[in-house]
């Protein structure tokens, strides 16, 4: 059993998020106590959030000392993207344990990125505070002055639960990522033309082609129910423009009147925006594909 110690009084999103990173890093054998008492941070094995000490080697992780503990680019860490850092492989282990180590990698640094840098900006007060953000969220579990007989730690531990739900979810989701981000590595590497990526599943494609860095990737095939689509690349993460949009002829048109103009026999659809368009078998795609390449 894991030994933790945080403070009592109100509560942060980090120091309820660090306990949540915890739990799951231990699969529940953690026991938390919440005090301002030296003495009982000092029978801790992880002390968080509180105690003026940032020392891993101790399992000390405070952040509210004028020499605090950095990212590499320069942004202040909270309790929670430090305990993050030294525990969040464990707890992503736990939370989906056929992930591979190489798929932990992965998402640890997509949590890392998001979620758990949003939180220690939040309790840095390097970012907008805002009622809608999660950690404004989180830290109205705190009692309000008008319910002066809650049960502080009470209160804190049904944060934590909302913490535990927000945490595994978020995981599932870039666990997700990382399968998809696996797939289109294979499919881009077994690819004929590095220009074109066919897919043999309807999967996310769009983060894995910029985290891949598959900067000559400008179409990207895969099905869609008893079809086939086939998608063009942005140029850039997040865009609505395409690097080389499909063929302006085709745009808008459908069935017989796109076949006749691209040429391929079960063409169904062209978006006239020109950023997908559709045939009925796989073949059908990569030949669209393949004229759009060369249009």
């Amino acid at each position: 059993m894991l030994l933790a110690a945080t403070h009592s009084g109100s509560f942060h999103a980090d120091d309820v998020f660090a306990f949540a990173i915890l739990k799951a890093a231990t699969d529940g054998a953690v026991s938390l106590t919440r005090s301002r008492e030296a003495m009982d941070w000092d029978r801790a094995q992880v002390v968080f959030d509180v105690g003026g000490v940032y020392d891993p080697d101790q399992g000390r992780y405070d952040h509210h000392m004028r020499d605090k503990p950095l990212r590499p680019n320069g942004e202040a860490f909270s309790s929670a993207g430090l305990i993050w850092r030294d525990y969040g492989r464990a707890a992503i282990a736990h939370l989906q344990n056929t992930a591979t180590p190489g798929q932990i990698d992965i998402i640890w640094a997509k949590l890392d990125a998001g979620l758990l840098r949003d939180i220690d900006l939040m309790d840095n007060g390097a970012m907008d505070r805002h009622p809608g953000h999660f950690s404004a969220l989180l830290e109205t579990w705190n009692p309000t002055f008008a319910e002066n007989s809650a049960d502080e730690n009470a209160c804190y531990h049904q944060a934590v639960m909302v913490a535990d739900n927000v945490l595994a979810r978020s995981v599932a989701h870039a666990f997700a990522a990382a399968i998809a981000q696996d797939a289109v590595a294979d499919a881009a590497e077994r690819a004929a033309d590095p220009r074109i990526i066919v897919l043999d599943s309807r999967l996310p494609w769009e983060e894995a082609v910029f985290d891949l860095d598959l900067a000559q990737a400008l179409y990207v095939i895969r099905p869609a129910g008893k079809d086939w689509t086939v998608s063009a690349v942005p140029p850039e993460r997040g865009s609505f423009a395409q690097k080389k949009p499909l063929p302006d002829a085709w745009g808008g048109l459908r069935e017989a009147a796109l076949a006749a103009v691209c040429g391929v026999s079960d063409a169904t659809f062209c978006h006239s925006a020109r950023f997908v368009c559709g045939a009925k078998t796989r073949e059908g795609a990569m030949a669209m594909a393949a004229l759009a390449v060369e249009a």
